[in-house]
């Protein structure tokens, strides 16, 4: 079924003309990478300085980007976008600490997220990333297959215990859970983790989703493999599908510690291994579910036209679309029109602890630059759009 993507007057219209003008402003200035460098540079000097630039940021970027400092303070945007059938995962955006106490921190945030999204609507999925409920070095000597200390097994137990706890909530309260995915040199053990935890709760409703990353030229054919045995072990898969987060420091990597790069070639090669993707997902509804987390046009139109082919109704519960709060308002608010399952990622948490999200946003966005020069685009025309 055909979208019009460029429909400004849906895609914006929740935004106010101010709003609408901060928002041309922002994509201006990421859209100069020597500005995001020095603004980058400047923020954290300030706040580091505790000078008073908190009132500044929020009145700017992170009220573009974030929902909220807390969950409460999220509310009126997760009602608004509701209103126009827009759902929201609440994504509390703050780094961890890397110590137990901040690991059980985290998953005392995410069972209150749940139990805050238990009778809300508006809020069916929530998400924590793998490094949020355990140490980075272990989930990479665990993926390296290195032999673990008898302290380190009690540490991965207690990881364990974490993501099944979660689940376990998430099942009690019709929430689903969605699992981000982590660098590649500790992916397998979160790989294998979520298995087992699929495995667990996705024999009845789908519950749990992982998250492929498909800048990684090996995640179509992993797919195939455990759908095999989710196929043999009677159980249901459920994924993101995303491009990917981490490919200068993929790359990079693999060049210090000379092994072949996981990351495809080229962005070409990368958008095609996208679409077979969800090309894949989406010819094998009845055993895997889709969150197709993106921005590209080119690819929310493929899974329009291969769901209109095979007469799947634009409001499947087994097929989602995603995009970030702040971004691609177009392809968000249009397919929403239209009867389709959206949600935005909606990022939270105190400012000075959710800028180093904001800033890899910003640092993204440059360097990303058709994604930037669309959004001025589509802003710019709705501004027209409103002055004639």
């Amino acid at each position: 079924m055909a979208v019009d993507f460029n429909n400004t007057e849906i895609a914006f219209h929740l935004k106010s003309d101010s709003e609408l003008e901060r928002a041309y402003f922002l994509f201006k200035m990421i859209s100069i990478e020597p500005l995001v460098r020095i603004g980058t540079a400047a923020t954290n000097f300030a706040l580091k300085a505790h000078l008073p630039v908190e009132g500044l940021i929020r009145s700017t970027v992170f009220d573009h980007f974030c929902g909220g400092v807390d969950k409460m303070d999220c509310t009126p945007t997760i009602d608004k976008m509701y209103a126009s059938r827009v759902y929201s995962v609440l994504d509390y955006s703050v780094e961890g600490k890397g110590i137990e106490s901040q690991f059980d921190l985290a998953l005392d945030t995410i069972l209150d997220l749940i139990k805050f999204s238990k009778d809300r609507e508006a809020l069916p999925i929530a998400v924590f990333k793998p490094s949020a409920f355990g140490s980075f070095d272990l989930y990479q000597k665990i993926s390296e297959k290195k032999t673990l200390t008898t302290s380190e097994k009690e540490e991965w137990q207690r990881i364990k215990v974490r993501f099944e706890t979660v689940c376990a909530y998430g099942k009690l309260n019709n929430v689903k859970i969605l699992i981000d995915a982590e660098e590649s040199w500790i992916q397998d053990a979160v790989d294998d983790l979520v298995l087992e935890l699929m495995e667990t709760f996705n024999t009845d409703a789908l519950i749990v989703y992982s998250t492929l990353q498909t800048y990684r030229w090996d995640r179509l054919d992993y797919l195939k493999k455990i759908h095999i045995k989710a196929i043999q072990n009677n159980f249901k898969l459920g994924f993101k599908v995303v491009r990917g987060a981490y490919m200068e420091k993929e790359r990079k990597r693999a060049k210090e510690l000379s092994y072949i790069s996981p990351i495809c070639e080229t962005k070409e090669i990368t958008d095609a291994l996208f679409n077979s993707t969800i090309t894949y997902i989406l010819s094998n509804l009845n055993s895997i579910h889709l969150f197709i987390g993106t921005h590209n046009e080119e690819s929310s139109q493929l899974a329009l036209d291969l769901m209109a082919e095979s007469h799947i109704l634009n409001n499947d519960s087994r097929i989602w679309f995603g995009q970030l709060y702040g971004m691609s308002d177009h392809i968000s608010f249009n397919l929403a029109e239209h009867g389709y399952n959206v949600a935005k990622y909606v990022p939270f948490g105190p400012i000075k602890d959710v800028m180093p999200y904001l800033i890899r946003r910003a640092e993204e966005n440059t360097s990303v630059a058709g994604q930037t020069s669309r959004e001025l685009a589509l802003i710019k025309k709705e501004k027209q759009r409103r002055n004639v």
